[in-house]
């Protein structure tokens, strides 16, 4: 297993909770296995995974133990580390069986395109319809609108004014990013509810599971995605916490994790919707093959590669008409050996 660094500047800064982000820095992953040489991805983010010095350790540690890479590499610990080594050897494997990885994962899926949601971020009503209306035009069926950043009065606003302005056949969800009080968030979910918005994500603070589970019953549903960055998947399910879980492959460990935990989720009628933390393009496929497995999967957050000013390679993911493309060539769909970190 060889480990390359890279750095890829953004098109414009990220703003995150752990600060303004201007460039992702991250490892390419290559490993030989069964004949052939996959490529994985392991792209740290702040607040999310572990740092990039203990990405990069886990990674020169697990790359001595070769075979028994993964087994050095705990997804609770350095999940970044591990998604870049699982990725590889997925991709290996299925460049073996000659498949595309997410028919690796289930053989019998036949998928062309996922759809995918735009994200609007936390602008002035005006500029969030204006926002909103550019997506719909370029084709997307559902937008989700980044919330919490203001007064939930505001926000309802906000809301009301993109629903008003595109009308009712637009998916509309809402991303409140753990910012809400619970009292703030069960009114902003009573006068939702008469907008059409499918689900809020993550309303309240991560490690709030029972004021999730409380905001469950009505016409919104509550999504959680910082919360299975601080607790296990188990503690989610237990709590009876989520309608929708928003799974990043990246944070969780790798596809194969993501994948395995998607299935979980719709055996207990939870509902998987698959995102990336703003990787590049061997990340951005991986994430790409997770969602093209599950069946009938809802729009998913996975048009992201217009967040860099430049990648590692060319995507073969296309983004048409509110529909990511899932490529049909074997492994995740790149040439490793066009996977280049000097680009």
């Amino acid at each position: 297993m060889t480990v390359e660094p890279f750095s890829l500047p953004l098109a414009s800064p990220l703003e995150t909770a752990g600060g303004t982000i201007d460039e992702r820095r991250g490892f390419v992953v290559r490993s030989d296995h069964r004949g052939e040489t996959g490529v994985g991805e392991a792209t740290p983010l702040p607040g999310w995974t572990e740092s990039l010095d203990d990405c990069r350790t886990a990674l020169d540690t697990a790359s001595v133990a070769d075979s028994g890479a993964l087994r050095e590499l705990d997804a609770a610990e350095v999940p970044a580390a591990r998604h870049g080594a699982a990725t590889a050897m997925l991709d290996a494997d299925a460049r073996a069986d000659g498949l595309p990885l997410y028919r690796w994962f289930d053989a019998d899926r036949r998928c062309r395109s996922i759809p995918a949601n735009a994200t609007v971020g936390d602008g002035t009503a005006e500029e969030t319809v204006a926002a909103a209306a550019e997506a719909v035009e370029s084709g997307f069926g559902c937008c989700k609108l980044k919330v919490g950043g203001r007064s939930v009065e505001e926000d309802v606003e906000r809301v009301r004014a993109v629903r008003e302005g595109i009308g009712e056949d637009v998916t509309l969800r809402a991303d409140a990013n753990g910012a809400w009080t619970r009292s703030e968030a069960e009114s902003a979910f009573d006068r939702f509810a008469s907008l059409g918005v499918e689900y809020v994500e993550q309303p309240l603070a991560a490690d709030d599971l029972a004021g999730h589970a409380d905001l469950r019953g009505g016409s919104v549903g509550v999504a959680l995605d910082e919360s299975l960055a601080q607790k296990r998947a188990g503690a989610v399910f237990d709590a009876d916490a989520a309608d929708v879980l928003i799974l990043k492959p990246m944070v969780l460990g790798g596809p194969g994790d993501a994948y395995t935990l998607a299935m979980q989720a719709r055996e207990r009628g939870i509902e998987p919707v698959v995102t990336t933390t703003i990787d590049a393009v061997v990340a951005r496929l991986a994430a790409v093959h997770v969602a093209a497995a599950i069946p009938d999967v809802a729009a998913c957050g996975l048009a992201t590669g217009d967040r860099l000013a430049r990648d590692l390679a060319a995507d073969p993911a296309t983004v048409s008409d509110g529909q990511i493309s899932v490529p049909r060539s074997a492994g995740l769909g790149v040439d490793p050996s066009e996977v280049r970190t000097d680009a």
